[in-house]
């Protein structure tokens, strides 16, 4: 199995567990008398054994990642660059959101508002590391539909 393929059953578990949840959820109460829409028990063991298999995909992709090279760096490392890379963006781009807003003002004497950072060089830094993230993702993608999963 390749890695790719490990992961999106990893997201089509967390998905099958997040529904469980909510059909658990809307069967753990009834009215006296009345019976459940569906077997809790049933459900318990189904949320159950999708829990059990996501800890078997969840320990193989980790330790894939870890062991998988790519140009020098583990996978591991990648994604926590990808996601520090993320994070950073959004950041950045909140920033410049709130120093880029303009505000009108109706007679000359009223207080001007004026950005507390260089708008236009910050987005130049947005757009180089939303490149860099770009290429960083491409690259783990492809990595992914090549390696086999560490079984």
């Amino acid at each position: 199995m390749k890695l790719a393929e490990a992961l999106q059953e990893r997201a089509d578990l967390n998905r099958k567990i997040e529904q469980l949840k909510v059909r658990f959820n809307a069967n753990a109460l009834v009215q006296e008398g009345e019976q459940p829409a569906e077997d809790p028990e049933q459900l318990k063991a189904e949320l159950d054994e999708a829990i059990d298999r996501l800890e078997y995909y969840i320990e193989r992709i980790n330790m894939t990642n870890a062991v998988t090279m790519i140009d020098g760096k583990s996978v591991t490392s990648l994604i926590a660059r990808r996601d520090a890379l993320s994070l950073k963006i959004e950041a950045y781009r909140e920033i410049v959101r709130a120093a880029s807003q303009t505000t009108t003002r109706m007679r000359v004497s009223e207080i001007r508002i004026r950005p507390s950072i260089p708008v236009r060089e910050w987005q130049k830094q947005i757009d180089h590391l939303s490149r860099v993230l770009r290429v960083i993702d491409n690259t783990l993608q492809e990595n992914n539909w090549k390696t086999e999963l560490i079984m």
